[in-house]
Formats: structure tokens, sequence, C-alpha cells
């Protein structure tokens, strides 16, 4: 017996006690059609995201023992379309009182991911205000589907219709579903093969919308993807993070730095734009740079993930600061060679990774240095404002560096198209040195939010 059909048939038992627990005439009369609609929410123009409240998973046992969907929805509200909630108690740990609770907490529609089989499950779903359900064709036959979803559009409620093989993808197409969810995994045997969903997208209406499920951990896949799926459902990648505010950025917004922060509104401005790194300048010719004093109130303003510039400066200077201020990297931008970056991994925090700037005018002598985590790749030592011909980034380098160099507005989404891990804006965002202009930062990661990613180098 497979995965799939133990769940089901313990489903058809769960049913039976839990209608005389609960039977439809305690609460029917109770139900209210729902009024966030599961439909409006996830047409957009830009990547929508379903992000998921879930404990545990039969492939992953206990994914999140402090499990909180309250607080875990807040933290996803900025982000999300809508969000999914699990409700089966045996293989996921859900629970109905989930959806309430949620639902009480945020604005958005809220999906309930359940195994239906029944229509007491979409009526039990609405009671604890759901306001959309899943419907898996892996599960259901189309008289099924069809009497299924009809209950839940005279509840108002959205359906987010499954399909895993060619088969159910027809059937989708022919049962006119709206929203269809392609499953990654396949729910026989729980492997994940993300090329499903390019696979599976061909030749849906242009007026569905697809959705991407399972498998998908990060910003590249999010936006390789986002050229055959109009959005995501995420629950596991995010789930198992310690921090999930800023696992929720990075899968979404990317992670991208603001680089030369002097001034705590500048910190504060561009989290709120979207930015994951921070970075703080100690390089002692840099019009930007800050002391440690003033650095010490910075990383206080907003919780971006810090990088401390350092140029040509002691391990011992350098470790310090790194400590003091908690940095997530140090960046080199000087004349620190193999020797010099080794000697530092020996004495730095194993937590703290190490960057290197690379002056791309010399790209044909790169030296890869094992200790150095990330790559930074400039026009000259940093903070010229000019960009470098993109065309010259080795494909090897590019998923381990981030582009630097004149970003801004009008060149962004080209920047971001070179397939490097991430970009680093500094002078593109500026009104004079190291004064950051909080319109030119929304403009950028507005536009880095609502792109799709089309590999152009």
């Amino acid at each position: 017996m497979t995965v799939l059909n133990a769940i089901v048939k313990d489903k058809a038992e769960y049913l039976v006690a839990r209608k005389a627990q609960q039977p439809l005439s305690t609460f029917i009369d109770k139900i209210a059609p729902s009024t966030r609609s599961f439909y409006q929410a996830l047409t957009q123009s830009h990547p929508v995201f379903i992000l998921e409240c879930k404990k545990a998973s039969p492939s992953k046992g206990i994914i999140r023992s402090d499990f909180d969907p309250v607080a875990i929805a807040k933290i996803y509200q900025p982000y999300a379309a809508a969000i999914s909630v699990l409700t089966d108690e045996k293989y996921f740990q859900g629970s109905f009182d989930y959806l309430r609770q949620v639902s009480d907490a945020v604005h958005q529609p809220v999906l309930c991911k359940d195994f239906i089989i029944d229509e007491y499950q979409i009526y039990l779903a609405r009671f604890y205000q759901a306001d959309a359900i899943l419907l898996m064709l892996s599960v259901l036959n189309d008289e099924q589907y069809r009497a299924l979803s009809a209950v839940a559009h005279q509840l108002n409620m959205g359906v987010l219709t499954e399909v895993s093989t060619e088969e159910e993808r027809q059937r989708a197409i022919e049962l006119k579903a709206k929203v269809i969810g392609i499953n990654n995994r396949n729910l026989r045997d729980l492997s994940i093969d993300l090329s499903r969903t390019e696979q599976l997208s061909q030749g849906l209406p242009q007026e569905a919308i697809v959705i991407s499920e399972s498998g998908i951990h990060t910003h590249q896949q999010v936006k390789t993807l986002s050229q055959y799926a109009n959005g995501f459902l995420v629950g596991s990648a995010l789930m198992s993070q310690e921090n999930i505010a800023q696992a929720v950025r990075a899968l979404i917004l990317g992670k991208h730095k603001v680089c030369g922060l002097t001034r705590t509104q500048d910190v504060k401005a561009a989290y709120q734009a979207g930015a994951y790194y921070g970075g703080l300048i100690f390089a002692e010719k840099s019009p930007r740079r800050v002391t440690l004093s003033q650095a010490q109130l910075l990383v206080t303003q907003a919780p971006l993930a810090f990088v401390g510039v350092f140029q040509n400066q002691s391990i011992e200077l350098i470790c310090d600061y790194a400590k003091q201020l908690n940095l997530s990297a140090v960046q080199l931008h000087g004349a620190e060679d193999a020797q010099f970056i080794a000697q530092l991994r020996e004495k730095i925090a194993p937590q703290c990774e190490i960057w290197q700037a690379l002056n791309m005018a010399y790209h044909h002598d790169i030296q890869h240095i094992a200790q150095v985590n990330k790559y930074v790749l400039d026009n000259g030592t940093g903070g010229t404002g000019n960009t470098f011909d993109w065309q010259t980034i080795p494909p090897t380098l590019r998923h381990k560096a981030l582009l630097a160099g004149g970003l801004n507005s009008d060149n962004c989404l080209d920047a971001l198209n070179t397939g490097c891990l991430g970009l680093d804006f500094n002078s593109g965002v500026e009104s004079s040195a190291g004064i950051k202009d909080p319109q030119r930062l929304s403009q950028v990661f507005t536009q880095l939010q609502q792109s799709k990613f089309s590999q152009n180098f």
C-alpha cells in the first residue's frame, strides 16, 4: 500500500469518528459564506505565494517542534497571498482549530490543506473559517471532484486543484479548475522532481492560475519556475528554519544587499524595502566609512544580516568587529591573499562567512580560495558606481557571487538575470555618498520582487 492510499484509508476511518463527535447538524446553521476571495488573492501580475503552517509530515516527521501557527501566520502576513494550514491530525499533526486561529490573526484567505474526500470536511473547514480547500485528483474521481467543488463554491470558498501526473493534468483542464497546483512530490513514493512543474504546466489554459507545490527551497528555484507557474506553495522549507522571517525574505525577495549604510533611517529603509544583507564599511578611505560605535547603533535598527567591509586591515581588528557586531559575514576588499584568508578563517567565529571582493577588470585571473564562502563581483575596488561587462562573469562563479557595481532601478532586472546569487546596491540607491534614498530603494526592490526570471547570460 502506498503512503497516499494509507492516508486516505485512515481518513475515511477518522471521518466516521469525527462525524459522531461533531455531527454536521450541530454546526451547519452557524456557517456563513467566505468573504475572502482565494481566486482574487492569487490573481496578480507577479509571482504569488501560499505560505504554509505545518508542524510535521510523513516524509520528514516533526518539522517544527515549537509550532505556533498564529506567530507563523503573522510572519507570513506581509508576503503571502494566502496562508495554508494543515488540518490532518495523524500524519501532519494538524488541527481544524488552527484554521480559526490563523484566520483571526491575518487578513489573507486561509486554505484548508487536508485529504478531502467528503463534503462534511468542507463544511467543517468553513465552520473553522477556511476560505479555500485543497482537492487532490489523485484521490478523487471526476464525479467526486465536481460534487465537492460545488459545495465549496456554494460557500464562496476557493478550490486548489492538485495534479501530479499527465492524466490528472488533463482531467483538471476538463474539470475547468481555476487554480491548478502541480505537486512536484510523487505522492506514491514521496520523491521530489521540480521539473514536473515545467512538464505539467504545458498546455494548461491561459486563464488557469498555476501553483508549483513541494520541494521549493530557494529564490533561484522560484525565479526559474516562475516561467511556468504563477505562484508557489511553500511549507517545509520555511518550517525547518530557525529564523522563519529571514527564511521567508530570502525565498521571496532573494538575498540582496544594501551596502554603505551610515544612518539609522537607512538601515530601516533597506530592511523595509526588502534587503537581506546590510553592508557596514570600515575601510579607512571610504566616504561611507563608519566607526565601531556608529556600527553598534546601526545593527540594532533592523534584523538585517550585517556584513562588515574591510580593506587591508588586521585579522585582529576584523575578528574583534565581527564579534562585537555579531556580523553574518566579513567582506575583504583589499590585497588579502589565500594565506591571510586561511588565518582569518581559523580565528573568526565559524558561523561568520568570509566574502572576497573581486575586481572584474582582472576577471581572467580569479583564484578560487577554499575558505571564501561568497564573492562580490565589482568594477575596481568598490564604490566606483560603474558597471562592468557582465558577460565576463564565469558561469561557475555565479552561484557563489553577489553582483555589485553601479546597480540601480534602470539595470537591476538585467543584473538579476545574470543568475548571480544576489545583487549588491550602494551608490545607485543614494542621493549622495552614504545617504540612501528610500524611494530609490523601494523602486529596485519592487522591481526585483515583481520580476520573472529569464536567463540572458
